[in-house]
């Protein structure tokens, strides 16, 4: 089973209208987190990625990663309750991921790492309703130089 990560500190809190003067604002990091096998088993289940370099050890021990990565797509899940813990706007009827401008995975994440978060916003744009928001999220090993992830994700949060 995951660890529970705990947070070091409470996210910050910024209201949905105030969202345009945080703009170049970093967020963040989250705090750490593990990420075991069995959380990788059950994302290749529900995914149905079965590929070896994820579930078989042995395979895995044998290509350049050294041992299970996790799946790419599921370190990128991760991104919607480690962003909970650095950031929280308020006065939001409804929030939806509206997209991906661009998504890299520099290095992957070998399986029992740890990971975080840290989120710049990058650009708020009125929209009929509420906001366009543009976050950089980067996603930090534990004792890695390359990120595991750098993803630039759309939102739009509705007031």
């Amino acid at each position: 089973m995951t660890s529970a990560p705990t947070t070091p500190t409470a996210p910050t809190t910024v209201a949905l209208a105030d969202l345009p003067q945080y703009v170049g604002t970093v967020f963040g990091p989250s705090a750490w987190r593990t990420i075991t096998q069995e959380e990788v088993d059950r994302f290749a289940d529900l995914t149905g990625d079965h590929n070896p370099v994820h579930l078989d050890a042995e395979f895995a021990a044998g290509t350049p990663f050294g041992g299970t990565i996790v799946h790419g797509y599921f370190t990128l899940s991760l991104v919607v309750p480690l962003m909970a813990e650095i950031l929280e706007v308020t006065g939001v009827a409804t929030g939806i991921n509206y997209g991906l401008d661009r998504l890299r995975f520099p290095a992957p994440v070998r399986v029992g790492a740890r990971i975080r978060v840290a989120s710049t916003l990058r650009e708020v744009a009125d929209v009929p309703g509420g906001y366009q928001v543009v976050f950089e999220n980067t996603f930090e090993v534990e004792d890695q130089t390359k990120p595991a992830a750098v993803a630039v994700m759309i939102v739009r949060y509705y007031g």
